[in-house]
């Protein structure tokens, strides 16, 4: 093969080529796609009332109350789910979270040698049942920035009740629950004479 063969080849190679690309550019300018200014779509969904919309919300039962029907064994049952990060015995370990024992009236972030969240450390007080009743319902809305953001927390008040009656019970000296809880059947005694 002479050269002037090769050289229609390579001709032929190089205007198709060119052919390709100057089709690219001029499909490219026809039918260029529109980017939205913000990425995804926009899902436009009709609320429909529900039953517990219309239902009227219950009352708050105030902590005293739950505490004098809550059960500390029930509660340690409830408290199984805490131990993948918690321990709970005396002098124990911190796993992921740190030891729970005598939590009650407990400085906020004071396990020595726990490295609490920021969050954590912006917390002044002690542990009161009312602060362990709230961190429990929702850990995210008492301490935003908590590390126990992937705890959902405990929605029922019996259950959360249960909890703090038990985590109370994790101490030499328990502190005295509120009155209506230390007293519960004093009314319903006096109700039957």
């Amino acid at each position: 093969m002479d050269s002037f063969e090769l050289n229609k080849i390579l001709g032929a190679v190089l205007g198709t080529c060119l052919i390709l690309l100057s089709l690219n550019i001029a499909a490219g300018a026809l039918f260029a796609p529109h980017k939205p200014a913000k990425p995804g779509y926009n899902i436009e969904v009709q609320e429909h009332p529900t039953e517990q919309a219309s239902k009227p919300a219950e009352p708050e039962v105030p902590l005293p109350t739950l505490l004098a029907s809550a059960d500390v064994k029930r509660g340690e049952t409830t408290a199984k789910r805490c131990a993948a990060c918690h321990t709970f015995t005396q002098g124990g370990p911190s796993l992921i979270g740190p030891n729970l024992y005598g939590i009650v009236n407990r400085d906020k972030a004071s396990v020595a040698g726990f490295n609490y969240s920021a969050a954590m450390k912006g917390q002044k007080g002690k542990w009161t049942l009312d602060d362990l009743n709230v961190y429990l319902k929702k850990p995210v809305a008492m301490v935003p920035g908590t590390a126990m953001a992937a705890f959902p927390g405990i929605p029922r008040d019996s259950e959360r009740a249960d909890v703090i009656v038990y985590l109370n019970s994790l101490s030499a000296n328990p502190a005295p629950l509120p009155k209506a809880a230390a007293a519960p059947a004093a009314p319903a005694a006096a109700a039957a004479k």
